[in-house]
């Protein structure tokens, strides 16, 4: 340190004194600085700062480049005020250089010191990089520069004390001043304050940029650096949202570096490098068609290109690690945060520190007055800069969590678009949209406090440096405590682990559980299963809150531990102090220092426990979404080799094939070979569960390939068995992303026979089809599915059963339309699974598989010419009388069909908003209503909120109270080097630190409790009310709605807002005890509050306007993310077969930027709020200080001492009990959210208290209809009217009529899934509209058109309440002709069904809901096209069982295939009437028997004509 002073005194040219006096610096009243400190020190520190940073900040911008700014004004001022200053730098060069001239001349006697000489050069050329650099920051496109502005600041801040100082000497010593250096130096800090000013502004933005093409840019990036280190920026959105409720439009575009598009590809990037780290693969190879030209195996045979990721099975070495990928992929920029973070601890220790100063300036009465302002002035300015970095670090934290939940969610969806369906099979559709939604929301949280692992054992550290400095060897007592603290810590994470994983394995079970009664609400509606599945879901629900209730004994604990844990630090440190030595005195500057530094103690203690817990959580969350990225063996490799393709070669080729749907099952086909002629017409015929679908599944490229190749040449389009339609306009579902083409799409809507749909649609193809199609039949949603796949134009066509919900005439006009040899696809391959007989002879070939092998082949005369098992089955099945060629009149379309498709398409024109019946999530705006806080306090319980008040009031209380009782202590007086009554002080201090213990954990459990109580309560009436709810409620809601409602909403109700609401009240109280001490110690304060307080109210109200709203917005883009997701991991193989993922991850990503929109501008509002609330709460504690010194005269150092350590507590305290407010109000949001279902309307009521109806009621089977009509919505017309009809018990009815007649809405009608418009349905003469929804619905039965099944067990989905014996079960599944298949299975009854009973074919699900029908046996049968997904030979089977079991029951039957009801006809001909009711366009057209009605030749006759049945 000498060899520095005396370097500085060479070049000073000033031996004898020194470069610094502090006795004229320090203990003087006016203090200045020596000539030769300003010369030096303060010139070259700005110089310093530049040349270091100029390098990295050059490599910087380099690597960075934005485009360039054209030389604005601003530029121009910028450059010429930095030439200026590089002048007026050289001319005090040449200044000391005409002075040295002159003293060799001898014209002066006066010696130049070399400093005069070196400091301008110096400042010289600063001044020109300075000027270069902001040259090169336009050329990079930097609009404003922090590194500049901090320089320009250091210069000015420099240049003043030299400023103070020249004006000192100017008027006490005039005779030394210098008149040219005085002007230049006056020059120069005019010239540095202009730099300044234009630094602070931002120029104007770069060409080319991003951000120029959006249409509502951020102004974050055109922002100046004061702008965006002060959050400035933001506060035009902020007054809006004060003005008037925020929307859609008023929020920003993304930053592209927060966009999807950049964010999600480096993390799958990352993550698939993970992936192939730890994988070896074994040297093992199958077949293929086609040969690499290289990559070799030991043995010299070549590997195939084509197959090289399917065959190779991996060998782990290790799991993949997603926290390194995500580490890998924010950690960059995820350390700047680190840096904040390392500062800010340090800043942290600076408050206590000038505590100490303070209150050893009130001790010395003999310091000058101006160190006590100084003081207040540094603790000001420290304690702003530490908001600035603080605020910093949090928005770096959260950006880095915002993208990472981004990542986190596109990765998601790019895997469950290629899952394969073994992988698909271990996890379901609720838990992947739980990942999606709360478990991605944990990973984003944790985020903002990770660095609390490195952070909270510095603070600890340097707390306790500061503590032995102030305390000695006592502070070893509080390590001891803090060390017994840890291992309470540890098992308390363990035990929450344990809970945490018990927890989260309840919420995905309850989220996939509600997922499927949500898909499949409307079969529990028509079978009256509301209350058993409600019961399933409560059941979940129960185990999931006992584990809650568990964890809120262990928070109240850990609560107890967190919060007497600095106390007892404290109590411990101050017990060995005072009582180890008589002669250690507790003064104020010991214990208010200490009792800060234990408080700074207090946040790493409390926060490292729950950091830890985080990441457990967070590890338990890696494992789930690591299992859902699954390494690349689990996802779809297409092992399909498409060529291009070549006039008559083979367009689909199969040879030796074995597959299976995983790998490690037994194989679902076996021995496959098969070539298929290009442009050729295949069937493919057999029996349910034969492997029909499989088959082109593995076309699709969607099984295992176990042995064998397959390779299919040119594009492919797939109509699946099940149509999947998206919830968009019919036209898009039929134009599905390709390109517009009017004539085509005309010629395809004609062939697919949607004309006259599109007539019956309310506003033509642009009416919006609601989720998976609830608004069409099951005939339209097979038609558009169709549609789509003809639009597409590809090579070949994989049609699985397109025709079978279709009616018959409409089938046929299909058949040769589309598919046919005279069809719009005749020139393509087409392979078709059919059950429909009568279009094998126009087959080139017939594929008749049995048990997953094709058995026999060849073209319909061949294999009749065979005689095999298919000849004789069409001897047996097929229609004796065959149809004529009659094709030239077939059904109605072929007159003007051209002038009606125009017609019909023009009528789009109509208003678009009358085809809309999806409702988009709305969000409420304005203030949170106080019934919501009402109904979340009733739902806790009135008393035991009043109770939790009261705790928190008496722990606050006595906290209070025990730092007062301190303060006393440290002004009790010192008698012969001791303090007399520390004793019985120390005694009460602990009592005070006991009592406070106690009322934290009563607190914690009270809330904790409430909290779970309200839980319950609202999650079983949101339940209650949505299964309550009619089904045009779930049509028009979207189900991404509802399952949001019952994740994230009840996530935050259960585990969010009960620690708000604690977090809440404590701030509260911190604030009103920290005010109140201040005012008692200070009452000067008391002139600043009000005022300070008043900006406070302002700055809140501005604040929670916006913050409820943009929390609002965010909730309600949440939804369309998870609805899309849901929607697309249900029509996975469609999006994979058409190649449309690329389309869907692009929507997907636009949906979850345009949700991040709303939740980025949230998270910036909360560090506007917080720089701005710590202003307020900064300029409390300098107030204090100051006024403390004012007064220091009548002040004690004990009470400055408490009042200045509650005003360093406040800053936080205010900004946090804002933010909980704000906190508590938008997430009481959820509250609102989950109770706004209570308001829709409701279905009847399930059951009557007094029922009036008979035992065994129906007895009889009567149906009376009168005069009955029905309408879908109140806007629309009737659907169904006038219908009177009365069918007798035991009668059996068809009920016939072309699409959109009203076939299955007058079943709805009378199940009352919609209620009667006009007219009455009485059953054995009681009228259904005077029964409970359920004493109707457990009486009737129905086989419904789309079979569904839940996941669980078989015996579940056939008897949910439990209510059949075993042996009744089996009965009904071997008369439903299943009992062959169950027997066969491992865990026959207890078989796990799949989510949707996806391992079950969809015939197989057609039966199990026959043998539903069989175990209830009800009077009333109804089939709605029951038998549509079947072959003709179970369909016999069916029929026969039907005939046989419900003989003496009333049967309706919507058939589409007219032959079902003339077989029909012949089965009861011999025992009773068979009847048909004809609907057309809703009304009764004919009711009478087949043969009756073929006889008067209406529209019977004409339909059974088209199906060649006459």
């Amino acid at each position: 340190m000498l060899n520095e002073l005396l370097c500085l005194s060479v070049i000073c040219h000033l031996i004898p004194p020194p470069p610094q006096d502090w006795n004229r610096t320090w203990h003087v009243g006016n203090p200045d600085l020596t000539q030769c400190f300003q010369n030096t020190v303060l010139v070259w520190v700005p110089c310093l700062y530049l040349w270091v940073c100029a390098p990295i900040y050059f490599l910087y911008l380099k690597s960075h480049d934005r485009g360039y700014i054209c030389m604005t004004h601003l530029n121009r001022a910028k450059t010429a005020v930095g030439f200026l200053l590089w002048i007026v730098c050289w001319a005090d060069v040449f200044y000391s250089f005409w002075e040295r001239s002159q003293h060799d001349s001898g014209a002066s006697s006066s010696t130049q010191a070399p400093v005069n000489l070196v400091s301008p050069t110096m400042l010289g050329i600063t001044m020109l990089l300075a000027t270069l650099l902001t040259q090169y920051e336009r050329l990079k496109g930097v609009q404003s520069s922090g590194v500049m502005l901090n320089f320009w600041l250091v210069a000015v801040l420099c240049a003043t004390v030299t400023f103070r100082s020249k004006i000192i000497q100017a008027i006490n010593e005039p005779l030394t001043v210098c008149v040219f250096r005085y002007t230049t130096f006056y020059i120069y800090y005019t010239l540095l304050l202009i730099s300044l000013l234009l630094s602070a502004l931002s120029d104007q933005p770069p060409l080319f940029s991003e951000a120029s093409k959006d249409a509502n840019p951020c102004p974050e990036i055109g922002a100046s650096f004061l702008s965006r280190i002060s959050f400035w920026w933001i506060t035009g959105l902020i007054v809006t949202g004060y003005k008037r409720p925020l929307e859609q439009k008023d929020l920003w575009c993304l930053n592209s570096e927060d966009r999807s598009q950049r964010v999600v590809p480096q993390l799958v990037r990352r993550w698939n490098n993970e992936c192939l780290k730890v994988k070896r693969p074994e040297e093992k190879t199958l077949y293929s068609p086609k040969k690499a030209p290289r990559g070799e195996r030991k043995e010299g045979v070549p590997v195939e290109e084509s197959e090289i990721l399917i065959m190779k099975t991996p060998q782990k070495t290790r799991e993949p690690s997603l926290f390194w990928a995500l580490c890998l992929t924010f950690g960059p920029y995820f350390l700047i945060s680190s840096l904040y973070k390392i500062i800010q601890d340090i800043l942290m220790f600076v408050g206590p520190n000038i505590l100490r100063l303070l209150i050893q300036f009130v001790n010395d009465s003999s310091a000058p007055s101006w160190q006590g302002y100084f003081y207040t002035a540094l603790l000001f300015v420290c304690t702003c800069f530490q908001t600035l970095i603080l605020q910093k670090y949090f928005h770096v934290c959260f950006v880095t969590g915002m993208r990472l939940r981004t990542a986190i969610v596109g990765a998601v969806y790019r895997k469950a678009l290629v899952i394969s369906n073994a992988a698909r099979r271990t996890s379901t559709v609720g838990e992947i949209v739980n990942l999606m939604s709360v478990d991605a929301q944990r990973f984003m949280d944790l985020i903002t406090y990770i660095n609390m692992i490195w952070s909270a054992p510095l603070q600890v550290i340097l707390a306790l440096y500061f503590l032995w400095q102030n305390l000695g060897p006592s502070v070893l007592a509080g390590v001891a405590v803090m060390v017994l603290m840890v291992p309470i810590n540890g098992v308390i994470a363990m035990k929450t682990k344990t809970y945490q994983v018990a927890q989260m394995k309840s919420k995905d079970n309850r989220i996939k559980l509600m997922n499927e009664v949500l898909n499949g609400i409307k079969v529990l509606k028509l079978y009256a299963w509301e209350l058993a599945f409600k019961d399933k879901v409560s059941a979940i629900r129960e185990s999931e809150l006992r584990v809650l209730k568990k964890a809120a004994y262990l928070g109240a604990i850990s609560t107890f531990t967190w919060v007497c844990a600095p106390f007892l630090v404290a109590l411990s440190t101050f017990t060995v102090y005072v009582m180890i030595d008589e002669r250690n005195v507790l003064d104020a500057q010991k214990a208010f220092v200490s009792l800060a530094l234990f408080n700074i103690l207090r946040f790493p203690l409390n926060m490292l426990p729950m950091v830890i817990s985080s990441m457990v959580q967070v590890g338990v969350l890696q494992y789930s979404l690591s299992l859902s990225l699954p390494l690349s063996t689990h996802f779809l490799f297409l092992s399909l080799v498409c060529l291009p393709l070549f006039p008559g070669s083979d367009s689909i080729s199969i040879e030796d094939g074995v597959f299976s749907w995983c790998r490690n099952d037994a194989p679902t086909l076996k021995r496959l070979s098969v070539r298929i002629p290009d442009g050729s017409l295949v069937a493919v015929v057999g029996h349910v569960g034969s492997g029909k679908s499989s088959l082109l599944s593995a076309l699709l490229g969607e099984m295992e390939k176990l042995e064998g190749s397959v390779s299919v040449k040119g594009s492919v389009a797939y109509v699946p068995q099940q149509a999947w339609i998206q919830n968009a306009t019919l036209k898009d579902n039929i134009v599905f992303g390709q390109e517009r083409k009017e004539s085509w799409y005309h010629r395809v809507v004609e062939a697919c026979a949607l004309l006259p749909d599109l007539e019956i649609l309310p506003a033509g193809d642009g009416t919006e089809i609601g989720e998976k199609g609830v608004n069409l039949s099951g005939g339209q949603k097979q038609r558009v599915s169709l549609a789509r796949a003809v639009y597409c134009d590809c090579a070949v066509y994989l049609l699985d059963d397109p025709l079978s919900a279709v009616d018959a005439h409409v089938g046929k006009h299909i058949f040769e339309k589309v598919v046919g040899p005279q069809g719009v696809l005749k020139d393509r391959t087409r392979v078709l699974v059919t059950h429909g007989l009568s279009f094998l002879p126009q087959a080139d070939l017939i594929l008749v598989m049995v048990e997953g092998e094709i058995t026999e082949r060849g073209s319909y005369l061949e294999l009749m010419a065979r005689d095999g098992a298919f000849a004789e089955f069409l001897r047996t099945y097929a229609n004796k009388e065959q149809e004529d060629d009659e094709s030239g009149d077939i059904c109605y379309l072929h007159h003007h069909h051209h002038q009606l498709a125009r017609e019909v398409l023009g009528k789009k024109a109509k208003n678009a908003e009358v085809g809309r019946i999806t409702e988009a999530d709305k969000a409420n705006t304005g203030r949170v209503k106080l019934s919501v806080f009402w109904e979340y306090m009733k739902a806790i319980g009135v008393v035991l909120s009043c109770v939790s008040i009261f705790l928190f009031f008496s722990h606050h209380f006595a906290s209070l109270f025990s730092n007062y009782w301190l303060s006393l202590w440290t002004d009790d007086p010192v008698v012969n080097g001791t303090q007399p009554s520390r004793e019985m002080r120390l005694g009460v201090y602990g009592a005070l630190g006991a009592s406070q213990g106690i009322a934290v954990f009563c607190y914690s459990i009270s809330v904790s409790i409430g909290g779970i109580l309200a839980s319950r309560y609202l999650h079983q009436s949101m339940l209650y009310n949505v299964l309550r709810s009619p089904m045009s409620f779930f049509e028009r809601t979207p189900s991404g709605n509802l399952v949001n409602r019952f994740s994230k909403e009840t996530d935050t109700i259960d585990s969010i807002i009960p620690s708000i609401i604690k977090m809440f009240m404590g701030s509260m109280f911190n604030v009103v005890g920290s005010c109140v001490v201040i005012l008692i110690a200070t009452p000067l304060v008391a002139i600043i509050i009000p005022p300070l307080g008043i900006l406070y109210f302002f700055v809140q109200r501005f604040y929670v306007a916006s913050s409820r709203q943009l929390k609002r917005l965010e909730s309600v883009s949440r939804s369309p993310v998870y609805t899309h997701f849901n929607e697309t991991l249900l029509g996975a193989s469609v999006i994979r077969a058409f190649g449309e993922q690329e389309r869907f991850i692009r929507e997907s990503d636009g949906r979850v930027d345009h949700n991040q929109k709303a939740y980025y501008p949230s998270i910036v509002a909360n560090r506007w709020l917080a720089v701005r609330l710590e202003f307020v709460g900064n300029c409390i504690v300098m107030f204090a200080a100051l006024f403390a010194v004012m007064a220091r005269e009548s002040l004690s150092p004990g009470i400055m001492g408490l009042s200045i350590s509650y005003a360093l507590q406040l800053t936080a305290s205010l900004t946090w009990l804002v933010r909980m407010s704000s906190d508590l109000e938008t997430n009481i949001v959820a509250v609102e959210r989950v109770k706004e279902y209570e308001d829709t309307e409701k279905e009847a009521d399930w059951r009557h208290d007094q029922s009036s109806l008979p035992p065994g009621w129906p007895t009889a089977g009567n149906i009376d209809i009168r005069g009955f009509g029905l309408r879908y919505r109140e806007d629309q017309e009737l659907a169904v009217r006038n219908i009177t009809v009365a069918i007798h018990g035991g009668e059996k009815v068809g009920i016939v009529g072309r699409t959109g007649a009203g076939k299955s809405s007058l079943t709805l009608g009378l199940f009352r899934i919609i209620e009667a418009c006009e007219g009455e349905i009485h059953i054995d003469g009681v009228n259904i509209a005077t029964l409970g929804l359920h004493e109707l619905r457990s009486r009737i039965t129905i086989i419904p058109q789309d079979p569904v099944l839940f996941s669980g067990s078989l015996r579940m989905n056939l008897d949910p309440f439990d209510g059949y014996s075993d042996e009744e079960v089996w009965r009904a599944l071997e008369l439903s002709h299943l009992k062959s298949f169950v027997s066969g299975l491992p865990d026959k009854l207890n078989h796990e069904c799949s989510e949707g009973g996806e391992n079950l074919s969809l015939g197989q699900r057609q039966l199990v809901c026959l043998a539903r029908a069989l175990l209830r046996k009800t009077k009333i049968l109804v089939l709605d096209e029951a038998t549509a997904a079947v072959d003709l030979e179970t369909d016999n089977l069916i029929q026969s069982t039907i005939r046989t079991q419900f003989d003496d029951c009333t049967v309706l039957t919507i058939a589409h295939r007219l032959n079902t009801i003339m077989d029909y006809t012949r089965l009861y001909m011999k025992t009773q009437t068979y009847l048909v009711l004809v609907l057309d366009k809703g009304e009764m057209a004919e009711f009478d028997s087949p043969s009756t009605l073929i006889t008067k030749r209406g529209i019977f006759y004409k339909m059974a004509k088209d199906s060649g049945l006459v």
